[in-house]
């Protein structure tokens, strides 16, 4: 994955951070939000397109941009690289491909052994019982 040439395709745009912070909330853009085309992108083909269509579809707006924002930082240039990290980490994951499970069954010598030890368990908790004399 071409990481430097993603990350050449997406634009910026810094807002004010909501939340407290008292002055410099009010007045420095900090908040950093990530645009990212799908559609219009060099870099990716178009199966891995509609790889990512399909599995981040709650990060792409109506216009098909993949958003991401950042705003824990009190500094727009930490925000801005925490949004681009988390842009590749989203990228990187939808383009991981799924490895299916292969079926397995337990062998016969651990199954011989969980009914050994539930023996063991019901035989220790059966000599807490306390004795019942039945003769009368």
């Amino acid at each position: 994955m071409n990481k430097a040439g993603l990350l050449k395709e997406c634009t910026f745009n810094f807002a004010r951070s909501g939340g407290k912070g008292g002055q410099n909330v009010n007045k420095v853009a900090t908040k950093a939000e990530l645009y990212f085309d799908v559609l219009s992108s060099r870099i990716l083909s178009n199966d891995e397109k509609q790889i990512i269509f399909k599995k981040v579809a709650n990060k792409i707006n109506a216009e098909g941009l993949l958003q991401i924002t950042n705003e824990t930082d009190r500094t727009q240039l930490a925000n801005k690289e925490k949004a681009q990290k988390k842009f590749l980490k989203v990228i990187e994951m939808a383009l991981k491909p799924v490895i299916k499970r292969i079926k397995t069954e337990p062998s016969p010598i651990v199954n011989e052994k969980r009914i050994q030890d539930k023996k063991e368990v019901s035989h220790k908790k059966e000599s807490r019982k306390k004795v019942r004399n039945t003769d009368k």
